[in-house]
């Protein structure tokens, strides 16, 4: 009885195709790195990969039925090392890679490839980045080295240099509505969340989510307390800190829409449509080089946020707010 494998997304059927061509000519990189936004299907993408360069009996996808795919399918494979950040870190330390490194000087137990996967890329400290030199350099045969990035442009150039780059954009709607269709079951769900969601479709499914819907809720109705007077310390409060990334990623996505809107003046390109009225609202008590200055700020905060180095969420919070506030009474 044949075994689930990773299927490919989609929107990915013409890069699989070329990635399967480049295989099947011999002529695949010994490093792949693929880059692109969350929320586009970088995982899934590299996942079905991995399964195919496993698999003893692989054509257009592996074959589910094989004893490679079995162990892959349970969980465990000899010859498959994923690397990332230990649980409760941000980043990638060196002594997992130095177990790459050891990894790549033996011989593949079910005499295929070896294949290591390094995700998120970009949270390699400078030591294990340096430490992954050498094995990109000299990997060995039937080795493939797999790395996802969110942010290449975090990581060292001498990293990205030494891989194969492939980069995955945001998602057309027609390309992946069937899809949004069958996981939200509305037309009218999966445009507004795919838009929300800036073209990325894992991302939309994610935002679509009891839990997010009523984080982006909450704080549409803090800024609309903030513009009517409130103050931003208790509107913070009212905010959980925990989810401060989604809180700050929202609030980036806002100010890129609010800037848009002020510049331009034209509604069809918005990704929060159904914000229009807060925008108005905010233009009237702002400058636009104010919400530039305030947009580098949140950027700058999730930045410092993703690479732990974020004392104090509630501060970070507080202050945000406190921002948003002096621009939407100014």
């Amino acid at each position: 009885m044949a075994v689930a494998v990773a299927s490919v997304l989609p929107w990915h059927h013409g890069m699989w195709k070329q990635l399967l061509r480049l295989q099947q000519n011999g002529r695949l990189p010994h490093a792949l790195l693929f880059n692109g936004p969350h929320g586009v299907g970088k995982q899934a993408l590299a996942e079905a990969l991995i399964a195919q360069m496993l698999c003893a009996n692989s054509s257009t996808y592996a074959c589910g039925e094989c004893h490679s795919c079995r162990m892959l399918a349970s969980g465990y494979h000899p010859d498959l090392l994923r690397v990332s950040p230990e649980e409760g870190k941000r980043q990638i330390r060196i002594d997992p890679i130095r177990e790459v490194n050891r990894f790549v000087n033996q011989t593949a137990q079910q005499s295929g490839y070896r294949v290591i996967v390094i995700s998120p890329a970009e949270a390699m400290n400078v030591a294990a980045a340096n430490a992954l030199l050498k094995s990109l350099e000299e990997p060995g045969d039937k080795t493939l080295f797999i790395l996802l990035s969110d942010v290449p442009s975090r990581m060292l150039p001498t990293i990205r240099s030494r891989c194969q780059q492939w980069s995955l954009a945001s998602v057309a709607y027609a390309e992946c509505r069937s899809w949004l269709l069958e996981q939200l079951h509305s037309e009218e769900e999966a445009r507004f969340w795919w838009q929300v969601a800036g073209g990325l479709p894992l991302l939309a499914l994610e935002l679509a989510a009891p839990e997010e819907r009523a984080l982006r809720h909450q704080l549409h109705d803090s800024f609309e307390q903030l513009m009517r007077g409130a103050e931003p310390v208790s509107e913070a409060a009212r905010l959980d800190r925990q989810a401060l990334d989604g809180i700050l990623w929202y609030g980036i996505a806002w100010l890129e829409d609010l800037i848009r809107f002020g510049l331009s003046g034209d509604e069809t390109g918005l990704h929060n449509a159904d914000l229009v009225p807060l925008y108005r609202q905010a233009m009237k008590n702002g400058r636009v080089q104010d919400w530039f200055r305030l947009l580098d700020y949140a950027r700058e905060q999730r930045r410092l946020l993703a690479v732990g180095a974020n004392p104090n969420p509630q501060l970070v919070l507080e202050a945000w707010l406190v921002r948003w506030a002096a621009l939407l009474r100014s």
